[in-house]
């Protein structure tokens, strides 16, 4: 009888434990890009096919995985948000994270409500003086990016994507100009730097070695500290207004059919209620 209810007793704790390990386990989303990325400076290593690119960009995804586990992280899936999805492989990626390819849609699977966003090899938005290969989305299809009239790129909308569903953004790691525009939204993210930009195709970078040190310690300083980083939330209405390159300018019908408001030649304003309903309507970024 004493036997029997001490392994009942025992049952009891062991699910207990389950549970507050299931309600309190911390799940990372990494978005990764390749510009952000030490050493890489010209346009040419940003092919998917690039083979060094790919080594230093996988060494830089592993060393952040890494540092989120020794966090306290319980599981890390790293999304290839690089040119399609085209730049990283299963068998080289951390064996304790997954490894998500394809298209994630306008919620980039947020809406499974994950602890918080980190972005890898990030680069700033378009036309930031200081910026590596600076663009916003695309740099041969969008000039400019306007959300509430501000200047924006994948940080900003990202972040904003995140805060919607009250996730926080808690790392970056690339050049300093990226860092500097997370900073401006989320002032307590940290950030890693791997390399400064003096002009487009110009930079002075870290080594492979150095970058990946700096990226674990503040990958898992980052979740030591998840607790102060608050989503980044935009409220009420939101516009945004793209301006695409000459090379894409608005043929007749997308002039017709928008469902937005034209403003000339290469630029289209969209309208939400908020910021959701806005961003689903901006076509090309958001789907």
């Amino acid at each position: 009888m004493l036997s029997s209810l001490l392994n009942w007793r025992l049952s009891i704790f062991f699910v207990a434990a389950l549970s507050i390990t299931a309600q309190t386990g911390k799940s990372v989303f990494i978005i990764t890009d390749a510009e952000g990325v030490d050493g890489v400076c010209r346009q040419e290593q940003t092919n998917p096919e690039n083979q060094e690119m790919r080594q230093l960009l996988t060494g830089e995804i592993n060393a952040a995985v890494d540092g989120f586990f020794k966090g306290g992280a319980s599981e890390v899936l790293v999304w290839d948000g690089h040119d399609g999805g085209r730049t990283l492989s299963a068998l080289t990626i951390d064996p304790r994270a997954k490894l998500i390819i394809g298209n994630v849609g306008p919620t980039m699977t947020f809406d499974r409500h994950y602890s918080a966003i980190a972005f890898v090899g990030q680069h700033a938005r378009a036309n930031t003086l200081g910026g590596v290969m600076a663009h916003s989305y695309s740099s041969l299809g969008i000039q400019t990016i306007l959300m509430n009239g501000k200047p924006v790129g994948e940080i900003e909308t990202r972040t904003a994507l995140a805060g919607w569903f009250g996730i926080p953004v808690i790392f970056l790691s690339g050049d300093e100009a990226a860092a500097r525009d997370l900073h401006a939204i989320v002032p307590n993210a940290q950030t890693a730097v791997v390399k400064e930009g003096l002009a487009n195709y110009t930079c002075i970078s870290l080594t492979a070695k150095a970058a990946q040190a700096l990226i674990r310690e503040t990958a898992q300083r980052a979740m030591n500290k998840i607790a102060d980083v608050h989503p980044y939330k935009v409220d009420g209405p939101v516009t945004f207004q793209v301006e695409y390159t000459s090379r894409n300018a608005l043929t007749i019908k997308a002039r017709a059919s928008s469902g937005a408001d034209v403003i000339d030649a290469r630029t289209v304003r969209y309208h939400g209620k908020d910021f959701m309903e806005a961003w689903k309507s901006v076509p090309g970024i958001s789907n």
